[in-house]
């Protein structure tokens, strides 16, 4: 399995002037980022912004484990009676993931060999297995180790549910994000409705709140937040508001207080 990132700048700069900029003589100091928190609180959105900003690496680790939920469902090894975990584990090694930067879009799209998936690893069907695919410790170990791999010169963003408690536990920064189960099935069905796929709103709430349970009561990696994370409450604050609170924490590691 290999993961190829293509890096990019991007337009507006939140971490720049008029929002004050990291200036100094630390700025060029490379971190980990370790973002965690509960299923559409806008992780990926939010590590996605910082890594522009940063001009680091930006690892989708959900975009990860759904691309490979989306290849175990098309190869029949998981449906709503079971999953065929030797099949499963048999072809793990030809799995191949790549983030590929869409600059028509503004975004990174994920690719499971060489094919495009973005749209499809978002749909509610690959959403109601993926914590099921996810607590195959056979398949959460290789995604670690990709991960660290990547990981290992620093200068990343990292979003997901362990990243601050097992797979970057020294991590510089670490996150975990949280918002109201209302806002948060909201967003997902305003994803959803954008992406062309209409569903019903309260279904969506369902599905949100089934996956904060199989996530906290996992036996692989349970989601929690790790002791010296920062909550971030989302519920009531506009993306331009939350970079401008975590340019505040990011210059003040840089600047080592």
């Amino acid at each position: 399995m290999k993961i190829l990132h293509y890096e990019v700048s991007t337009k507006t700069n939140y971490l720049s002037p008029p929002y004050g900029g990291l200036g100094g003589k630390n700025m060029d100091k490379k971190l980990i980022i370790a973002i965690d928190g509960y299923s559409s609180c806008g992780k990926s959105t939010f590590a996605r912004l910082i890594a522009k900003e940063l001009n680091y690496i930006f690892i989708d680790s959900g975009a990860m484990y759904r691309t490979v939920t989306l290849f175990c469902m098309r190869r029949k090894y998981i449906n709503i009676t079971g999953l065929n975990t030797a099949g499963i584990i048999s072809e793990l090694k030809d799995i191949h993931i790549d983030f590929v930067f869409n600059p028509d879009r503004n975004e990174y799209e994920t690719f499971l060999n060489s094919e495009n998936v973005e749209k499809e690893i978002r749909s509610m069907e690959v959403t109601s297995f993926v914590s099921r695919i996810s607590q195959m410790p056979e398949v959460r170990a290789r995604m670690v180790e990709l991960q660290r791999q990547i990981g290992g010169s620093k200068g990343i963003v990292m979003d997901g549910r362990d990243i601050g408690t097992v797979v970057f536990p020294d991590a510089d920064i670490k996150i975990f994000m949280t918002a109201s189960i209302d806002i948060r099935a909201k967003r997902r069905h305003t994803e959803l409705k954008s992406r062309g796929v209409n569903i019903d709103f309260e279904e969506i709430k369902r599905t949100i709140i089934a996956r904060d349970i199989a996530d906290e009561n996992r036996d692989i990696s349970p989601l929690r937040r790790a002791d010296d994370a920062i909550i971030l409450d989302n519920s009531r604050m506009t993306v331009d508001e939350q970079m401008v609170w975590i340019k505040e924490i990011i210059d003040k590691k840089r600047n080592g207080s």
